[in-house]
């Protein structure tokens, strides 16, 4: 008798622990980049650019720098990002003193990597809620160029490679970003067919620049190649690479722009000389789309945008009189709007009876997930019912969450009552904004 308890208590508590292995929620996590425009910090190193060596004509001071930091650390704050790739980022200190700013606003980012050794004037950088287990400087073969940073996180026993660059800017020619675009595919070539790593940062290259750059002697350098498109493979017969052609190769031979997951009237970050242009990308791999490790959640992909970045029709970027060319001001944040991707530790598979082949097409695809529902949720076009096919939203929440349309992004979730930041990543996985 004794033995048959003790037999049913054991069986009781397995269950109850297989029960609760299994209902354990997938992480899900915000990836972001953001180009902060010159975070120079206060101390000479020789490499600085003229306007912001520090007590100059050019009113690079303490209390100056002060308010870039704060401005630039209230919107990561806002940004809500757990990893974000940073560009013109001047040194250590000054990165330093950016997370400083942003743990007083209490968000905390205990990880950080800066590509500091090459003598550049800024470089790209790294903050992260995740440990970073490597770190590694990719170095371009041009001795102007700017170190490419690798990192490797840990997320949750997963591991996830970032690319994080900063191109050439488009004072130069086609052929000096093609130098980057070579290095990072040499990189991407060493590595498992199967891993999940992503290119982010500052390309400095449209993310159909093979079609924008043509009309222009001084950047068509190189008989209409160009590195992002070609060399990193975003483009196949002369269209961009979709979900589709990704998951179907056999290597990682092509690469997906997330660009395409935007209607293409908002396919920008940047404004130059009124025109809209999409210099910053998150590119992803066929390894974000298997069945392990780290997945890409479908359709997340969008810019970060809310009013107080604009100012008279345009991006309120750092202000400096005689049009950018005299003394700092102390307004305005960065010239380019940061854009950013959610991530998932729980795995997808695409739906292919839903697969669209038009490589701008991409918005309309839906992913079958591992848990139900089945695809993505639009949340302005969902009924009731497919609202309460989401583990913990009923009848009531479900109800609030029609009244509260129309959303421009998942974010604005928090707006309906009953729903706080911990529901907020709960559901995430489910939901999507066209």
């Amino acid at each position: 008798m004794f033995k048959k308890q003790t037999k049913k208590i054991i069986v009781s508590i397995f269950l109850l622990l297989l029960c609760c292995i299994t209902s354990i929620e997938a992480k899900t996590f915000k990836v972001a980049s953001y180009n902060v425009e010159n975070l120079f910090d206060l101390t000479v190193k020789g490499t600085e650019y003229p306007e912001y060596i520090p007590n100059t004509g050019y009113g690079w001071t303490k209390d100056i720098a002060n308010i870039k930091y704060n401005n630039i650390a209230g919107a990561i704050k806002d940004l809500g990002a757990d990893v974000i790739a940073l560009q013109e980022v001047e040194s250590k200190e000054a990165l330093t003193s950016l997370r400083n700013r942003l743990n007083d606003l209490g968000a905390d980012y205990p990880y950080f990597a800066i590509a500091d050794s090459r003598a550049a004037p800024v470089k790209c950088a790294i903050l992260s809620k995740f440990p970073i287990i490597d770190r590694e400087e990719i170095q371009v073969d041009n001795p102007m160029a700017r170190n490419i940073l690798k990192v490797t996180l840990d997320i949750a026993g997963n591991r996830i490679i970032l690319f994080i660059n900063h191109w050439k800017s488009k004072n130069g020619p086609e052929s000096l970003r093609i130098a980057y675009a070579k290095t990072l595919k040499r990189e991407i070539d060493k590595l498992k067919e199967d891993a999940d790593f992503i290119l982010i940062g500052d390309f400095n290259s449209n993310y159909d620049e093979y079609k924008t750059f043509r009309d222009s002697d001084k950047l068509d350098d190189t008989v209409g190649i160009t590195g992002i498109n070609h060399i990193l493979r975003t483009v196949k017969d002369s269209e961009m690479v979709n979900e589709n052609l990704l998951t179907e190769q056999a290597k990682n031979e092509s690469l997906y722009n997330l660009w395409l997951e935007v209607r293409e009237t908002g396919r920008w970050s940047y404004i130059f000389s009124g025109k809209k242009e999409s210099p910053d990308s998150i590119i992803v791999s066929k390894g974000l789309y298997d069945n392990k490790g780290i997945s890409y959640s479908d359709n997340s992909f969008d810019k970060f945008q809310p009013g107080y970045l604009f100012k008279d029709g345009t991006i309120y970027r750092w202000q400096m009189t005689e049009r950018g060319r005299g003394k700092h001001i102390g307004k305005g944040y960065s010239d380019h709007l940061p854009i950013f991707a959610y991530f998932s530790t729980e795995a997808f598979r695409i739906k292919k009876n839903n697969i669209v082949s038009s490589d701008t097409a991409s918005n309309d695809l839906s992913l079958e997930k591992t848990k139900s529902p089945q695809g993505l949720l639009d949340l302005n076009t969902a009924g009731k019912e497919e609202l309460m096919s989401i583990n913990g939203i009923g009848p009531v929440l479900s109800g609030r969450i029609i009244a509260g349309r129309p959303y421009r992004t998942v974010d604005e979730l928090l707006k309906v009552k009953g729903i706080g930041p911990k529901n907020l990543e709960r559901f995430r996985p489910y939901v999507m904004v066209r």
